[in-house]
């Protein structure tokens, strides 16, 4: 199911209900070919996550997905020891541990006897695996969204590079783990910090800005079905004119439905100053922002 072209991926993405542009399609067109990480940047909301879950559901791929955060570690990131089973195991088994050692002659020839045996103890079956290492042991090709990347530590940025340079990571215990299929890759960022020279290196890069109009607008229809088309041109201008206005954070394309959507249970067929006024909560996240729209208001229904 690897996609052909350019346009079979816009086909197939929009299949899902997922409308791109020609610049994204061709940019996931080219990660998947070439096997490379796709690293994501734009504002929050504008679909870079969804875009990761429309991937995956056009190649009929599971998708991993790794919640980035301040203290992120690999523990919780590739894999953690389960050592309240190893010591469960170990007094169950503990007869046998005085079998191994019955015949050592002293206390440095017992621990190379029970050396011999650390690989019962340091195996799969300890081990509680987290996304990372679930992307890269799965049989099937899986898309691994590793989410918000921007909010994980630079320690933590500095370990994805082993994953994405040779798709491998190494576990002291076991060794070094290969990839048995390679993941497609999307790596996503609202910008919180700068990511490193050598982790774009290592990827594809696309900017999601805000949709321009025409493509805001069949964003609606399509995820809006039955919706009438004038409150849409309306609805769509006015976010349009909200952008334009200095707020903390502009109301992105997930703002434009959760709008719509709230309209239409309303039965609002116009945008007036009262609607306006009556759902600006929906639309603004921020009190600074929803003073400002309200100073605005006469400017945003103006045609």
């Amino acid at each position: 199911m690897n996609f052909k072209s350019v346009e079979d991926v816009k086909q197939r993405l929009e299949s899902v209900n997922y409308i791109s542009s020609k610049e994204i399609a061709t940019i996931v067109f080219l990660a998947e070919a070439t096997s490379k990480p796709l690293l994501v940047e734009g504002p929050a909301g504008v679909g870079k996550t969804e875009l990761s879950k429309a991937v995956a559901k056009t190649l009929g791929r599971k998708m991993i997905r790794l919640q980035c955060y301040e203290g992120l570690d690999e523990a919780k990131a590739l894999y953690e020891w389960e050592y309240a089973k190893q010591l469960l195991y170990t007094q169950i088994v503990k007869e046998k541990i005085r079998d191994v050692v019955s015949d050592a002659h002293s206390l440095p020839e017992a621990v190379d006897k029970i050396a011999e045996q650390e690989d019962a103890f340091f195996s799969d079956r300890f081990i509680q695996t987290r996304p990372l290492l679930q992307a890269i042991e799965s049989k099937d090709p899986v898309v691994l969204l590793i989410d918000e990347v921007d909010k994980s530590d630079p320690e933590f940025e500095a370990f994805l590079l082993e994953i994405l340079s040779d798709f491998q990571v190494s576990i002291p215990e076991l060794g070094t783990r290969k990839a048995v299929s390679i993941p497609f890759v999307v790596l996503t960022s609202n910008n919180y910090r700068d990511m490193s020279d050598a982790l774009k290196r290592r990827c594809l890069y696309l900017y999601i800005d805000y949709p321009d109009r025409e493509l805001e607008t069949r964003i609606v229809k399509l995820k809006i079905p039955g919706i009438e088309e004038r409150l849409v041109n309306k609805l769509v201008d006015t976010i349009t004119k909200i952008r334009e206005l200095d707020l903390k954070k502009k109301p992105s394309i997930s703002e434009t439905l959760d709008w719509a959507r709230s309209l239409m249970v309303l039965q609002v067929d116009d945008i007036s100053t009262e609607v306006i006024q009556d759902t600006l909560n929906v639309i603004c996240k921020y009190r600074s922002d929803t003073d400002l729209v309200r100073q605005s208001i006469t400017s945003l229904i103006a045609s």
